[in-house]
């Protein structure tokens, strides 16, 4: 495919800001994407409740390794893409573009899922934030004035975006890595065992459950190629951020879980977790217990900056999806501009604003929780959604460089490990299909319906892709390609 045309020309209307972005700039997005402080005090804690226990820190270790084997092709094909479509652009160049056109309309859904549901878990946080400050305010407000500042960043050039994101993640990583160095210097609560990551703990209870709440923790890592045209550098910047994305918070959970485990006392910690009404406070307990309070005081407040940084880096992954969606043809190309001043992808950045707006008002109109509806269902579906791209990529991976031999990189990164990684992720797709309802809480109808969701969107995309390459088979051929510079 890349023979046929390699590049394809763009205007200024149309480019997003060049050279906007370094390594730190891009790792620093995507770790906020991931959201570190949600997944340790929200994710991990439900994970070993619901999953394996104190296993869940070596399931972090395995994970982490399975995404590095993922990386290992997907920055191999990451140096001929430059595209900010990411895995859309993937699907089109290795497995053509209806294929593509399926990807993009599964990116948009999935990562305005992820967008929309952790803005209800941001309310709720908030909320119960202010409410001990004596403010008493319905959870929705919080959420709609967190989509109006997010609405104003995503409008703006991405850099400002990147370096909000870096003061607010550091921070989230300082009070986290203190937490960790207290439980360590004092040994815990019946001295450092290495048992978490033993064999009978990672496959006790319901190792399954542990792996997909293991993931859901990094999604956003992927997010680095949607990146590359702003990037400096980009086939040197996205592979480092690539990888560095995956270390830093693989080590981070793996450690941060350890000690978690290791603090309440590998065999104390189900019991200790099952008497709690609200798991997400066990965080905040073991910090009351080895750091006082000022720092679980410091650390309530920054689990809702990380929220607030996890919805704005995910707004800027969707408002990317739709803007090459639209200037690619596949949605229409009113959406495919920039703004002539910020050079963001303006239009895009709305669109997703009226949605997320849109979908918390039906769920504040409907009298709906927002952490066990808005935030449990729809961030079930993106991480269904993202794991299927993933899939999806490295299949892409085998098959560009099967039909571009030229590419000249060694058969271990471009088939052997990719591949492996697809059927590995085939595997991670039946279990969270086979386990949604227990994952999501959502049962019956709505059980079946929102994985539906993901099939939905691929169809959609697959006939938007069918229609374009009807009326414009040019624009059909190009998909996914990078532009001129």
């Amino acid at each position: 495919m890349e023979g046929k045309m390699t590049t394809v020309e763009a205007g200024e209307v149309n480019r997003l800001r060049k050279n906007s972005l370094g390594v730190g700039a891009i790792t620093f997005m995507v770790i906020s994407a991931a959201a570190p402080l949600t997944a340790v005090a929200g994710g991990t804690p439900l994970g070993m409740l619901m999953g394996n226990g104190a296993g869940f820190a070596g399931t972090y270790l395995i994970v982490t390794l399975l995404l590095l084997l993922f990386a290992v092709g997907y920055v191999a094909m990451s140096r001929h893409m430059g595209n900010a479509g990411a895995f859309y652009a993937y699907a089109a160049r290795g497995l053509g573009g209806l294929a593509g056109g399926a990807v993009a309309l599964i990116a948009i859904l999935s990562y305005n899922a992820m967008q929309i549901g952790v803005m209800g878990l941001l309310g709720a946080a908030t909320a119960g934030l202010f409410a001990g400050w004596g403010i008493n305010l319905p959870w929705w407000v919080w959420s709609f004035i967190a989509i109006a500042i997010v609405a104003v960043l995503g409008y703006r050039q991405v850099d400002l975006s990147a370096k909000i994101l870096t003061v607010l993640v550091l921070a989230e990583y300082v009070v986290v890595l203190i937490l960790d160095l207290t439980i360590l210097k004092t040994g815990g609560d019946s001295g450092l065992s290495a048992a978490p990551f033993s064999w009978s703990q990672i496959t006790s209870g319901a190792p399954a459950i542990a792996i997909l709440f293991c993931f859901a923790a990094f999604i956003g890592f992927e997010a680095t190629t949607i990146y590359a045209e702003e990037a400096r550098d980009p086939k040197v910047t996205i592979p480092r951020a690539t990888y560095f994305s995956v270390i830093l918070i693989g080590l981070f959970y793996m450690i941060t879980a350890w000690l978690m485990a290791v603090g309440a006392g590998v065999d104390k910690l189900l019991p200790s977790l099952q008497a709690l009404q609200d798991p997400t406070t066990f965080l905040f307990g073991l910090s009351d217990r080895y750091a006082g309070t000022a720092l679980t005081h410091a650390m309530s407040i920054l689990f809702v900056s990380s929220l607030f940084a996890g919805v704005l880096a995910f707004h800027n992954a969707v408002a990317r999806y739709i803007y090459v969606s639209g200037r690619e043809k596949l949605l229409p190309q009113s959406i495919g501009v920039t703004h002539s001043a910020h050079q963001s992808p303006h239009v895009a950045s709305v669109i997703q604003t009226v949605l997320a707006a849109v979908v918390v008002g039906l769920f504040a109109v409907l009298g709906l929780d927002p952490v066990l509806a808005l935030f449990s269902w729809l961030t079930n579906v993106a991480t269904l959604g993202v794991i299927v791209m993933m899939a999806v990529a490295s299949l892409a991976v085998v098959m560009y460089f099967r039909a571009n031999p030229s590419a000249q990189e060694n058969a271990l990164k471009t088939a052997i490990l990719p591949g492996l990684t697809f059927i590995a992720f085939a595997i991670i797709i039946y279990l969270i299909v086979i386990n949604f309802g227990s994952l999501s809480g959502a049962g019956g109808f709505l059980g079946v319906f929102l994985p539906a969701l993901v099939l939905i969107a691929a169809v959609v995309g697959l006939l938007l892709a069918g229609a374009l390459k009807a009326r414009d088979p040019v624009a059909f051929e190009n998909l996914g390609v990078p532009l001129k510079d």
